[in-house]
């Protein structure tokens, strides 16, 4: 009697990150007492190691969310966790990669790298050997002596995600990283950054406004409304990370999600 196969049901990713009911309100410039709120009711569980794009309308909030996930500005309502812990103040496992690399110009690359480590107070031979990895990680090994203006804006920008990276976060939080490249050096950084985060596999969030590169960066789409900002969908992207832009250029499935993201965002379903 041939035994039955046995079927394994699969473990359940854990949540790195948890939004619940969040909201933000701010007080209009010039108008004491008068509010408007630029969130409100957002939740969304992020899994461990997964890859998230949020994606919208200029003014929909997607920064203002990053930026509540970070710590660095408090919700209205509601609350965020990041590994069960609730975010009060910026969380020592997330790192931030900005618009603009904002690297101090004083300082080498090296420099700039030991300066995200400086409030952990490590032993420096471990400060050396954490900016080593990362430098060789980044393929920016040969740089590091470097001074940010010797550097082209690709350059500053790889330099700005090994400065995130160096403290080994368990979330990296990115806002529009590459929007001030130029289309080829953003493709290029795109695979780069796509099989350097697929080697280490932080939990990731992206704002852009180019439904392209959340196709090809993204496990999920978070497609935003505006006024105020919510989450209108949450869009799955059936393709194996990390990418080339060749497994996505030509492809029907990335076509299709490419095409359903820029009708939401475009208002047009």
């Amino acid at each position: 009697m041939t035994p039955t196969p046995m079927t394994q049901t699969p473990i359940p990713a854990k949540t790195r990150i948890a939004v619940r009911d969040v909201s933000k309100t701010y007080e209009r410039p010039g108008r004491r007492g008068e509010t408007f709120t630029a969130l409100t009711d957002v939740s969304l569980d992020i899994a461990e190691g997964e890859f998230i794009s949020l994606i919208g309308a200029s003014g929909c909030g997607k920064t203002t969310l990053l930026r509540m996930i970070s710590g660095l500005i408090p919700t209205s309502g509601g609350e965020i966790k990041i590994n069960a812990k609730r975010v009060d103040g910026v969380p020592d496992q997330v790192g931030f990669v900005f618009q603009e690399p904002a690297l101090l110009p004083w300082r080498t690359v090296r420099d700039n790298l030991a300066f995200a480590l400086q409030r952990r107070r490590l032993p420096a031979a471990e400060v050396q050997a954490a900016i080593d990895d990362k430098l060789q990680l980044t393929s920016l090994q040969d740089f590091a002596g470097y001074y940010p203006q010797a550097l082209s804006g690709g350059m500053q920008q790889r330099v700005g995600l090994a400065r995130a990276l160096v403290g080994d976060p368990d979330v990296l939080l990115m806002d529009e990283p590459l929007s001030a490249l130029d289309a080829f050096t953003r493709r290029r950084l795109q695979e780069e950054i796509a099989g350097i985060l697929g080697s280490i596999g932080a939990t990731t969030i992206l704002v852009t406004h180019d439904v392209d590169e959340a196709v090809f960066f993204s496990d999920r789409i978070v497609v935003m409304s505006s006024s105020p900002g919510s989450v209108r969908e949450i869009v799955d992207v059936p393709l194996a990370r990390p990418r080339r832009h060749a497994d996505v250029v030509g492809n029907p499935e990335a076509a299709k999600v490419r095409d359903h993201v820029l009708s939401l965002v475009l208002g047009l379903h």
